[in-house]
């Protein structure tokens, strides 16, 4: 007789996701966290988006170049992993990191990223803001600049880091840098078009978005905003 052997776990449902509320976080934490997340997940891990805000931070693509750090002054400056050169990260920015399988959702890193575009367009055409993407430039751009950025990682067939939404923030500090590599790129936000934006309406409806546009119908939605950064 065979020996009996136990079933191999079936895969997690790609429709299965787990969203964290993480309130405003250290930079090189939370991206130790999501890399160390994506090097030790499986097939059976549920994709998890990860909602929070960064105290103010310079961070370098893998190819950044030196000469669009123009003038960091005070502000940290990380090199990190993702994709893209420099940009800049602080309160008042709804910063959404991706961890998907994308193999498992059957998308390529473009489709990925063409999906995160249009949810963004989608949002910001909620509250009557025309945006629109520009060739060989990823990102989301209104009349007045840019107002979403992206920035991605995929390994193993897993994608982390995510885009960068400025809402009601200082947007002084992009003027010390070339904004993903791009001199004089204006920047702008939402506030520019809409008087106090609610950072918690943004968050759900972005999140909304995705959760649509990447077909998720089992949702699980995690507090953690009490572990702030001071």
């Amino acid at each position: 007789m065979a020996p009996v052997t136990d079933p191999a776990p079936p895969p997690a449902s790609p429709q299965r996701l787990v969203i964290r509320d993480l309130g405003l976080q250290p930079y090189i934490e939370t991206w130790h966290r999501m890399r160390d997340f994506s090097q030790q997940r499986g097939p059976t891990t549920p994709d998890e988006l990860w909602c929070l805000q960064h105290p103010p931070v310079f961070t370098q693509g893998q190819a950044g170049k030196a000469q669009h750090l123009l003038a960091p002054g005070d502000i940290p400056v990380v090199q990190c992993d993702r994709g893209g050169q420099v940009t800049y990260h602080g309160p008042g920015q709804l910063v959404i990191y991706l961890l998907l399988d994308i193999r498992r959702l059957g998308l390529s890193a473009r489709a990925l990223v063409s999906t995160i575009e249009q949810s963004l367009i989608n949002v910001l055409g909620q509250s009557n803001i025309p945006a629109q993407i520009r060739d060989k430039a990823p990102g989301v751009y209104t009349d007045k600049g840019k107002i979403a950025s992206l920035g991605l990682r995929i390994k193993r067939g897993c994608s982390y880091h995510g885009l960068a939404l400025n809402l009601d923030m200082d947007l002084s500090p992009f003027n010390r840098i070339n904004p993903c590599g791009y001199s004089g790129m204006a920047m702008t936000q939402v506030r520019d078009y809409q008087t106090q934006p609610v950072f918690q309406q943004w968050q759900q409806r972005l999140l909304a978005q995705l959760q649509e546009a990447l077909a998720y119908t089992e949702v699980e939605t995690v507090s953690e905003s009490s572990h702030r950064t001071q």
